[in-house]
């Protein structure tokens, strides 16, 4: 619950951890994904935002999960498949996949999890 709450995460969301057994926090930094430097970084994180922050919410309501990016760093909680799910559309985004064929993903595999 501290943990959460240090790393960003709303206080509603840091509580839910108490109370559900089944959500899971998981740190990963962009550069485990792929070797970046200076603007490179930047635009790597800025993908997974979105403009105004849209992308980051499309993965969070496609994934039922919330995401907070705090530096080179990203965190996610949630269930354990639903974090999976969200990690794998953020590594795409950071890759240089194009948003929309990541949308498209997020859509068929939210359809499956309904």
């Amino acid at each position: 619950f501290i943990k959460a709450f240090i790393l960003g995460f709303e206080v509603q969301d840091a509580i839910a951890l108490l109370r559900m057994d089944e959500l899971y926090l998981e740190t990963f930094e962009v550069k485990d994904v792929k070797s970046l430097h200076g603007d490179h970084m930047s635009r790597a994180i800025g993908r997974i935002a979105g403009k105004d922050g849209k992308t980051k919410f499309a993965i969070e309501n496609a994934t039922k999960t919330r995401i907070v990016i705090a530096d080179s760093k990203v965190h996610l909680l949630g269930s354990f498949s639903n974090i999976k799910i969200a990690r794998d559309a953020i590594c795409d985004l950071i890759l240089g996949s194009p948003p929309s064929k990541v949308y498209t993903k997020l859509r068929a595999v939210a359809a499956r999890l309904k």
